[in-house]
């Protein structure tokens, strides 16, 4: 059995390109999952108190988000579906797929995704087994899932990395003073952009747009509000023909927060196709 939620979409969602900027896909699968998880009843402690929401009560391990398809405004929602793929002692593990229904009754798939979850309990700063109810009210859900999970990121190259000073704001944290897990795709974002600048800026060479295609996410500790600033580290680890990855983490000075990976393809707008960059940009981000 699958769930499906309907988000409606909105023009603070767009990007320059008139696209839903990828990072917002996030605060929807968020959205699609705490529906779910209240549909299903989890709405109480393990304890059977009035309380803590497991929908609120869990953390993200870990987000593999695939970007199929530009999806722009409409006047209609678009539709989440949502099952669970794999359930664990202490973790579970739901999948996404965000489209539209098409006339001809197909789908117009923009994203799919997955989300490793655990259940947490933040008074005592700790993760949590699942409890017997948990595990009975995912298993109409439960989809097993073909293939071997990905494996996380292991580490992020520092020599030669890009650093940004992160500065979290009092808007980026929840209730116990930890950020959101779609916040960090926005610090990600906003470091990727910075270094892709600072590469290029008085060298004269122009840089295509580019549009992502997969970001992985790895949440290893929470990252809190505090005056003093964290640091992004970012860097191009594979150059290709028309693509590009780049490794990134955050880091309290030796200690990695957290680590992405995300493959960006270089992008003509007029064509609406990818593109190969200038042999002048390779020499820049290569540099």
């Amino acid at each position: 059995m699958r769930h499906v939620y309907r988000c409606p979409l909105r023009w603070a969602d767009l990007d320059l390109q008139g696209h839903v900027n990828n990072v917002v896909y996030v605060d929807y699968l968020q959205e699609a999952r705490v529906d779910l998880m209240r549909a299903v009843g989890l709405s109480r402690t393990a304890h059977g108190d009035p309380g803590q929401d497991m929908a609120d009560g869990v953390v993200v391990v870990r987000h593999e988000v695939t970007y199929l398809a530009p999806l722009t405004l409409r006047f209609r929602p678009v539709s989440i579906e949502c099952w669970i793929t794999e359930v664990r002692a202490a973790s579970f593990t739901m999948a996404y797929e965000v489209f539209h229904d098409t006339e001809d009754g197909g789908r117009e798939v923009y994203v799919r995704a997955t989300t490793v979850l655990s259940p947490f309990v933040f008074a005592a700063e700790r993760p949590r087994r699942l409890t017997p109810r948990e595990q009975e009210a995912l298993a109409p859900y439960l989809e097993p899932a073909a293939g071997e999970r990905t494996p996380r990121i292991a580490s992020v190259d520092r020599d030669g990395a890009h650093h940004f000073d992160l500065h979290v704001r009092f808007s980026d944290v929840d209730l116990y003073r930890h950020v959101n897990n779609v916040k960090y795709f926005e610090y990600f974002q906003e470091a990727r952009i910075r270094m892709i600048a600072e590469a290029t800026r008085d060298t004269g060479v122009t840089m295509p747009q580019i549009v992502v295609a997969q970001t992985d996410v790895d949440y290893r500790r929470p990252i809190l509000l505090r005056p003093e600033a964290y640091v992004v580290r970012s860097r191009v680890a594979r150059l290709g023909t028309r693509s590009m990855t780049i490794e990134a983490e955050i880091a309290d000075g030796d200690e990695a927060l957290s680590r992405s990976r995300v493959t960006v393809v270089f992008w003509d707008g007029a064509a609406q196709r990818s593109t190969e960059p200038p042999a002048a940009l390779r020499d820049v981000l290569l540099g």
